[in-house]
């Protein structure tokens, strides 16, 4: 049996055109939620707002994909060597800063 699928929107803008056009376009959750991704904003990484401006000022977590995982690996192997970052004082200090900053005052111990 033949199935068909109305999409409706109560908005007639360009963006809302856009959107559904995504949606007829794709049956692929990940590119949907991608796009979705890039009309919306990606929110906060740590934090309550889903959509919006991002948090990020130097990288979009959509087109600067590769960059971020470039940056996750190498964060990752630094973790590994000085979990505590005891070596590394400076970064410690900012990581302790920006935590508490983002957390609203919470301590990383």
């Amino acid at each position: 049996h033949q199935s068909y699928c109305l999409l409706m929107s109560g908005s007639k803008t360009d963006t809302a055109r856009q959107r559904l056009g995504v949606l007829e376009q794709s049956q692929d959750g990940f590119f949907i939620s991608e796009m979705d991704m890039r009309f919306r904003g990606p929110g906060e990484v740590l934090g309550k707002r889903q959509s919006g401006l991002a948090d990020f000022a130097l990288a979009s977590l959509v087109e600067d994909q590769d960059v971020l995982n470039l940056a996750r690996d190498a964060a990752e192997k630094i973790i590994l060597r000085d979990e505590a970052l005891e070596g590394l004082p400076l970064m410690q200090a900012e990581l302790e800063y920006r935590y508490s900053k983002l957390m609203g005052g919470a301590i990383l111990t």
